[in-house]
Protein backbone atom coordinates (compact mmCIF):
# COMPACT_ATOMS: atom_id res chain seq x y z
CA UNK A 1 0.00 0.00 0.00
CA UNK A 2 1.27 3.46 -0.87
CA UNK A 3 0.66 5.86 1.99
CA UNK A 4 1.24 9.60 1.89
CA UNK A 5 1.09 11.50 5.20
CA UNK A 6 1.20 15.28 5.00
CA UNK A 7 0.59 18.18 7.35
CA UNK A 8 -1.22 21.47 6.86
CA UNK A 9 0.05 24.20 9.22
CA UNK A 10 1.75 21.36 11.06
CA UNK A 11 5.04 19.52 10.90
CA UNK A 12 4.55 15.76 10.72
CA UNK A 13 6.89 14.29 13.31
CA UNK A 14 8.14 10.70 13.18
CA UNK A 15 5.99 9.92 16.24
CA UNK A 16 2.83 11.12 14.47
CA UNK A 17 3.78 9.23 11.33
CA UNK A 18 4.36 6.02 13.29
CA UNK A 19 1.09 6.44 15.21
CA UNK A 20 -0.92 6.79 11.99
CA UNK A 21 0.79 3.78 10.41
CA UNK A 22 0.20 1.52 13.43
CA UNK A 23 -3.44 2.56 13.58
CA UNK A 24 -3.92 1.91 9.86
CA UNK A 25 -2.65 -1.64 10.36
CA UNK A 26 -5.96 -2.33 12.11
CA UNK A 27 -7.85 -1.39 8.94
CA UNK A 28 -5.51 -3.42 6.73
CA UNK A 29 -6.08 -6.45 8.93
CA UNK A 30 -9.76 -6.46 7.87
CA UNK A 31 -9.31 -5.66 4.19
CA UNK A 32 -6.08 -6.20 2.27
CA UNK A 33 -7.11 -4.80 -1.13
CA UNK A 34 -6.06 -1.23 -0.33
CA UNK A 35 -4.24 0.42 -3.23
CA UNK A 36 -3.15 3.72 -1.70
CA UNK A 37 -4.02 6.29 0.94
CA UNK A 38 -3.56 9.99 1.57
CA UNK A 39 -3.62 11.30 5.16
CA UNK A 40 -3.75 15.04 5.90
CA UNK A 41 -3.11 16.26 9.46
CA UNK A 42 -4.05 19.89 9.99
CA UNK A 43 -4.38 22.53 12.68
CA UNK A 44 -6.92 25.28 12.07
CA UNK A 45 -7.72 28.40 14.01
CA UNK A 46 -11.35 27.66 14.84
CA UNK A 47 -13.22 29.56 17.51
CA UNK A 48 -14.29 26.22 18.95
CA UNK A 49 -11.33 24.71 20.77
CA UNK A 50 -12.56 21.12 20.47
CA UNK A 51 -12.41 21.24 16.66
CA UNK A 52 -8.96 22.70 16.06
CA UNK A 53 -7.12 19.49 15.22
CA UNK A 54 -8.39 17.85 12.03
CA UNK A 55 -7.44 14.57 10.37
CA UNK A 56 -8.56 13.51 6.90
CA UNK A 57 -7.91 10.32 4.97
CA UNK A 58 -8.73 9.38 1.41
CA UNK A 59 -8.35 5.63 0.96
CA UNK A 60 -8.41 4.11 -2.52
CA UNK A 61 -9.70 0.53 -2.37
CA UNK A 62 -10.31 -1.91 -5.14
CA UNK A 63 -13.62 -0.70 -6.48
CA UNK A 64 -14.24 2.26 -4.18
CA UNK A 65 -12.76 5.42 -2.67
CA UNK A 66 -13.44 6.14 1.01
CA UNK A 67 -13.05 9.60 2.53
CA UNK A 68 -13.16 10.10 6.32
CA UNK A 69 -12.45 13.15 8.44
CA UNK A 70 -12.57 13.83 12.17
CA UNK A 71 -11.94 16.81 14.44
CA UNK A 72 -10.94 16.98 18.08
CA UNK A 73 -8.99 19.12 20.51
CA UNK A 74 -6.17 16.52 20.61
CA UNK A 75 -4.55 15.29 17.40
CA UNK A 76 -4.09 11.73 18.68
CA UNK A 77 -7.77 11.55 19.67
CA UNK A 78 -8.74 12.83 16.22
CA UNK A 79 -6.62 10.08 14.64
CA UNK A 80 -8.36 7.48 16.82
CA UNK A 81 -11.81 8.77 15.82
CA UNK A 82 -10.84 8.78 12.17
CA UNK A 83 -9.56 5.20 12.33
CA UNK A 84 -12.78 4.04 14.04
CA UNK A 85 -14.90 5.61 11.29
CA UNK A 86 -12.65 4.24 8.58
CA UNK A 87 -12.70 0.75 10.06
CA UNK A 88 -16.50 0.71 10.09
CA UNK A 89 -16.69 1.84 6.47
CA UNK A 90 -14.10 -0.67 5.27
CA UNK A 91 -15.85 -3.55 7.06
CA UNK A 92 -19.16 -2.44 5.55
CA UNK A 93 -17.60 -2.33 2.08
CA UNK A 94 -16.09 -5.78 2.56
CA UNK A 95 -19.45 -7.20 3.68
CA UNK A 96 -21.10 -5.78 0.59
CA UNK A 97 -18.49 -7.36 -1.65
CA UNK A 98 -18.71 -10.76 0.01
CA UNK A 99 -22.40 -10.65 0.89
CA UNK A 100 -24.58 -13.49 -0.25
CA UNK A 101 -27.95 -12.06 0.64
CA UNK A 102 -29.61 -13.25 -2.56
CA UNK A 103 -29.57 -16.84 -3.67
CA UNK A 104 -28.66 -17.47 -7.27
CA UNK A 105 -31.53 -18.28 -9.61
CA UNK A 106 -30.17 -21.72 -10.43
CA UNK A 107 -30.25 -22.72 -6.76
CA UNK A 108 -33.77 -21.56 -5.92
CA UNK A 109 -36.21 -24.41 -5.30
CA UNK A 110 -38.70 -25.04 -8.09
CA UNK A 111 -42.22 -26.22 -7.28
CA UNK A 112 -43.11 -29.23 -9.44
CA UNK A 113 -46.85 -29.64 -9.97
CA UNK A 114 -48.10 -33.11 -9.03
CA UNK A 115 -51.11 -34.48 -10.87
CA UNK A 116 -53.66 -36.21 -8.70
CA UNK A 117 -55.50 -39.13 -10.39
CA UNK A 118 -59.31 -38.70 -10.50
CA UNK A 119 -61.30 -40.83 -8.07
Amino acid sequence: MNLKISGHHLEVTPALREYVITKLDRVLRHFDQVIDGNVVLSVDNHKEKEKRQKVEINLHLKGKDIFVESCDSDLYAAIDLMIDKLDRQVIRHKDRLQGHQHEAIKYQPVAIPVEVPPQ
